[in-house]
């Protein structure tokens, strides 16, 4: 089989309270989308990164959860979905099978949260007893019990009109006997104990938060005490201490109001009794609210309690550490205090104003000396304990995109990175982190526009310039400036004095920002140019949010989510205003000086694709030929020709005449071969050739030598399974006479075929067509693969020796997943 494999999978964590869990194998299980994606953090694995996806819901993951007993490492991961199911994966390292070991459905909602456990963990895999709990907007709780390898639903916990949002399970210590606790809309705490006949009994409401559940977790401290922690929407944290007690301890002493107090009295609060009595004997608890824990300025939508720490001669010890997180951007670690005992806030990380919205998770590591949140804009910000400075510092951290990625492209002059366009409203770089003592490991290095509207596309003008289209009737047109420049050779291991003599030092900006409720990046310029914005102190400048103002920041290492947001801006040189309707898609020369661009369309009159000058950033022409909306565009190798494909089954192919295109070959809808959208185009690398792709599941190859004949027809037609969404071909041959073709497809699937014009010499193809390899959901995508893109060069990007056999692809899909693969040709 050839070697392709992923050298780098950046997706962004879905937008939920449960979505992502930490396990005490280092390891992190985060939901994306419909699919389940391994990530091992950076400083915890040298390679880092997205290991893994699993892929088998069919809409949202909403949670997901690493079944665990607390002291050994997971190896099963159970997630709930939109889809009202709930799947068990199976994590292995050196496994590929990507597929549920079981799956248990009942619910008739979607699954909003899970608890999962294993009851014995001195058994065996097939006589372990591993408890399962979800909850689910269809108003019920539902435990699930596996044994022997046989699952099934045990109980249903109804909850009326109302639903529970979080769970929490833990066993009794020193026992068998799991508690259950439920955290609901109606503001209180429901706890249960499961009993003999293997049935859950309510204890006991726990009231006082005012507001929803969000989160609850318990831990047992060193004395065997059980703490319970829960948060709410009323920006409060209450911990709960259950204490077991003996049937002679249950009397306890009356408190008595403040003013009957002697001075050697205490205000003591007064302890709930509960108790259960079955076959499996009695179990008494006393119930105090240890703490309220006030800090926060939001809902608080998580808590969780530092690892226990298992120590060298084998016992355990168990921190009483707290990590809270909430909307308001912060997450706080809360310990009580060595004096007085009350709970005290240690330490607060997160940001502090800004335009992010705040925190849905915190996650403490193994080791408990990092911490991780997860929030709204899908992103991961992760900050460890610094021994010597004893100082939280902020870490590098994978993430990516929340919102389909709808179009990507390799840097012009090789392709030194990769630049990636979202429905998320941002556009992202790409590029691998070089250093010594590793191998190169890719991150996301800038996010050169953050905008107000989903972007539809963008094309690579020059190495450090490219142009963005959005839901808006205008293009705009960016260039790097100098902190990026000098940030990125460091970081990526370029030489930053050849590169910033050869773009004119002293003209460049030093950075970008984006004023209050703007959608223009303005360039930000050093005290040499006085003409422009000069470089201040923050709190200097005037304004309501003076906290977004570009401050130069020197790199050695990826930046990590809030310089991201704040300081990797790239300025807007140009708005190219021309059309009626929301930009849809672009395409530029190799050379960059010449950019067209498209809009959607209902009728040919809009259709109309505008050619402009970069240099004067004019309008050069208007090239009428497509009735609907232009899908895709494709400038030759060569500059000499552009090739347009539309919703309406359609390609035109235009050609350069002095400095103007005139159409040199076109089918229209009753002439054309395909039978649906061409969603796609692109060339071989020595222009003989253009290849469409359409949802009609066919791939076809033209000839420039023939398009001249009436009507054109395809040189070569390729079937595939799916309807084709995406199609790329390589910039050289492979087995020194084959063209090497990726085709994307609506279901997530890439194919690589190789196709060669000499059909006589190659077995088993369809018309010359050759299957190399099929990369299935796991591998690609799980929804439709938006857009594929070979490097424009050999070699794996961030090494430095001549890999000559190697190729990369980038894809990317509505997934939300951005992906590059290393391909050895010496294995095709």
């Amino acid at each position: 089989m050839p070697k392709i494999g992923a050298c780098y999978t950046s997706a962004g964590c879905n937008r939920c309270p449960f979505s992502a869990d930490w396990g005490r194998n280092g390891i992190i299980c985060f939901a994306y989308n419909h699919a389940v994606a391994v990530y091992k953090p950076e400083g915890f694995s040298f390679s880092g990164g997205i290991e893994k996806t699993y892929t088998g819901h069919t809409d949202k993951v909403n949670c997901v959860k690493w079944i665990n007993n607390g002291i050994q490492d997971e190896f099963e991961i159970v997630s709930g979905s939109t889809d009202s199911t709930i799947n068990v994966w199976q994590y292995r390292q050196d496994s590929a099978a990507s597929e549920p070991i079981f799956t248990l459905k009942g619910h008739t909602g979607s699954v909003t949260c899970l608890s999962a456990l294993y009851l014995d963990m001195e058994n065996d895999s097939e006589s372990r007893e591993t408890l399962i709990v979800s909850a689910s907007i269809d108003s019920t709780v539902r435990i699930w019990s596996r044994k022997s390898l046989e699952t099934k639903e045990n109980q249903v916990l109804n909850f009326g009109s109302g639903f529970a949002l979080s769970l929490s399970t833990f066993i009794i210590p020193g026992t068998r006997v799991p508690l259950l606790v439920c955290g609901c809309d109606d503001h209180n705490i429901h706890l249960y104990l499961r009993g003999s006949d293997q049935q859950f009994n309510q204890l006991i409401v726990l009231t006082g938060h005012e507001d929803w559940i969000r989160d609850l977790q318990f831990v047992a401290d060193d004395f065997g005490n059980i703490l319970l922690a829960s948060c709410a929407q009323d920006h409060l944290i209450r911990i709960w201490k259950l204490s077991r007690k003996s049937e002679t301890q249950t009397v306890t002493q009356d408190s008595k109001p403040v003013s009957e107090l002697k001075e050697d009295e205490c205000i003591t609060v007064k302890e709930t009794i509960i108790s259960h009595h079955d076959a499996d004997g009695a179990f008494i608890f006393a119930i105090t609210l240890e703490s309220v824990l006030c800090g926060h300025e939001n809902w608080v939508y998580s808590v969780r309690w530092q690892p226990v720490q298992v120590l060298e001669n084998g016992s355990s010890h168990q921190s009483m550490k707290l990590l809270s997180a909430s909307m308001d951007k912060t997450m706080i670690l809360w310990a009580p205090d060595a004096d007085t005992d009350m709970w005290m806030e240690q330490v607060r990380v997160g940001d502090v104003g800004g335009n992010t919205l705040g925190f849905f998770g915190g996650l403490f590591s193994p080791c408990g000396l990092s911490i991780l949140a997860h929030g709204y804009q899908g992103a991961f910000n992760q900050w460890s304990f610094n021994s010597d400075t004893k100082m939280w510092v902020p870490q590098v951290t994978g993430g990516g995109h929340f919102g389909s990625v709808v179009d990507i492209a390799w840097s012009a002059e090789g392709g030194d990175f990769l630049l990636s366009a979202s429905a998320d409203q941002t556009l992202r770089l790409h590029a691998p982190w070089v250093r010594k003592t590793h191998e190169p490991t890719w991150f996301e290095i800038a996010r050169p526009q953050i905008h107000g509207y989903d972007l539809q596309c963008l094309a690579v003008l020059n190495k450090y310039s490219f142009a963005s289209g959005a839901d808006e009737k205008l293009v705009r047109v960016f260039k790097a400036p100098r902190n990026f420049i000098n940030n990125f050779c460091h970081i990526c291991g370029h030489d930053v004095n050849n590169e910033l003599k050869r773009l004119g030092f002293a003209s460049l900006p030093e950075g970008a920002n984006v004023s209050a409720l703007g959608l223009s990046n303005k360039a930000v310029y050093t005290d040499n140019d006085k003409s422009e914005q000069v470089i201040e102190e923050p709190n200097s400048k005037s304004g309501q949010y003076p906290e977004n103002y570009f401050i130069p920041i020197d790199l050695k290492a990826p930046p990590s989510e809030d310089l991201l947001l704040q300081n990797t801006l790239w300025p807007e040189v140009a708005k190219l205003y021309g059309h009626g309707y929301e930009i849809f898609s672009l395409a530029a020369s190799p050379d960059g000086k010449l950019l067209a661009s498209a809009c959607k369309a209902a009728k040919a009159e809009s259709a109309n694709i505008l050619v402009w000058n970069m240099d004067t950033k004019k309008i050069m022409m208007s090239l009428s030929g497509c009735t609907l909306t232009v899908s895709q565009m494709a400038f030759s190798h060569d500059g000499n020709r552009l090739l347009a494909v539309s919703r309406d089954r359609s390609w035109t192919l235009y050609k350069k005449s002095g400095d103007h295109f005139v159409i040199e070959s076109s089918v229209d809808k009753k002439t054309t071969p395909h039978s649906r959208i061409i969603w796609s185009c692109c060339w071989t690398h020595d222009n003989h050739f253009f290849i469409t792709a359409a949802r009609d599941k066919k791939v076809m190859l033209w000839s420039t030598k023939d398009v001249s004949k009436l009507p054109p027809t395809p040189l070569s037609t390729l079937t595939v399974p799916e309807s084709a969404t995406a199609v790329a071909a390589a910039p050289c041959l492979v087995l020194n006479t084959r063209y090497l073709i990726a085709v994307g497809m609506e279901n997530g699937v890439i194919l690589i075929y190789n196709w060669s014009q000499n059909t006589d010499t190659v077995q088993n193809s369809e018309n010359g067509w050759t299957l190399v390899t099929s990369l299935d959901q796991s591998q690609a995508h799980h929804l439709n693969v938006n857009r594929l893109v070979f490097r424009p060069q050999k070699g794996r990007l961030g090494y430095k020796e001549n890999h000559s056999d190697w190729l990369q692809l980038a894809s990317c899909g509505s997934d939300g997943a951005l992906r590059v693969y290393n391909i050895d040709l010496t294995t095709l």
